[in-house]
């Protein structure tokens, strides 16, 4: 049975999802979709997929820990040439560089970066509007006040918005490990610049056609959080002025009313430049260190 020949390793929150949708519409690559799109088989092998979080147990979904199930997601592969996997905890987990040695000595590995202070708040987020915070209220300082508690207490890595943006440490394992040649390390904004170079150089590192273009039509909508919060709690929760309205309004109008309320009170915050500044002191060396090994201009990420 086939097994992948490269691995998309993350970072979150950093392009992969858009990254994973461009190269898999390639027809020399192959790339499990779906549910399966995100195994981390190589962070998880033998391991328990129960985590403590804020409601007790957080259990991860849709995860492999073993290799026949990791093998079998490869199974549809017929004449492509290029075979890999999405998992963006790949470049943060320990374990996983010696994991791929072991299984796949050969692949091709291949990161992209986004300013790691901008990363952690997006993560914050996208974690957020999920439901996952229940309990920092669309609050970023608070959950970082609290996440290296977290991490002691053992909840997962879903939760590790800080120390997910430490690059340097993570990419050094990689280096280690493989040669310079097998591995291909891209920036967020380079993604958004240009999607096409970016791309067509990505075909190139794994050896398929380069004149392809993805269609790029497909869009991934940016988290959205409540602008005013009692409002979405009016909205969202019963309550007596809901009652009141369901009595006086016709369904069909009322949910329209509902949900343009809805729309209107989304949209996307910004990073406070103060916790920004308290990241970047925290992420300083990492990112001076990154630049040396990468061979990238990071400057932007510390300003």
């Amino acid at each position: 049975m086939p097994m992948p020949n490269f691995l998309l390793i993350g970072a979150a929150k950093a392009g992969t999802t858009s990254l994973f949708y461009y190269l898999r519409q390639h027809p020399q690559i192959y790339m499990p979709s779906g549910y399966q799109k995100e195994p981390e088989f190589f962070a998880l092998e033998g391991e328990k997929l129960e985590y403590s979080g804020p409601n007790g147990i957080y259990r991860k979904k849709n995860r492999i820990t073993d290799i026949n199930s990791y093998r079998s997601l490869f199974d549809a592969v017929t004449t492509e040439k290029a075979i890999g996997e999405a998992s963006t905890v790949y470049i943060y987990s320990k374990k996983v560089p010696e994991k791929i040695r072991h299984y796949i000595p050969d692949a091709k590995i291949i990161a992209i970066l986004r300013d790691p202070a901008e990363r952690a708040f997006s993560h914050y987020l996208f974690w957020s509007s999920q439901g996952f915070e229940p309990h920092t209220d669309y609050n970023f300082a608070k959950a970082l006040e609290v996440e290296n508690k977290r991490i002691q207490e053992g909840w997962s890595d879903n939760w590790h918005y800080v120390q997910r943006g430490f690059y340097y440490q993570q990419l050094r394992r990689y280096y280690e490990i493989f040669t310079p040649q097998q591995i291909k390390v891209y920036l967020y904004e380079d993604l958004l610049a240009d999607k096409t170079t970016l791309s067509q150089d990505i075909f190139r590192f794994l050896e398929v056609d380069d004149r392809f273009v993805p269609d790029f039509q497909r869009s991934f909508k940016q988290t959205t959080v409540p602008k005013n919060r009692n409002l979405n709690i009016l909205l969202n929760r019963p309550n007596p002025l809901k009652a009141i309205a369901k009595q006086l309004i016709p369904t069909s109008i009322r949910k329209k009313i509902g949900d343009s309320l809805k729309e209107k009170n989304q949209g996307k915050p910004k990073l406070s430049p103060k916790i920004r500044q308290q990241l970047i002191a925290v992420y300083r060396e990492d990112i001076l260190q990154l630049q040396d090994l990468i061979g990238k201009d990071l400057s932007s990420w510390l300003k």
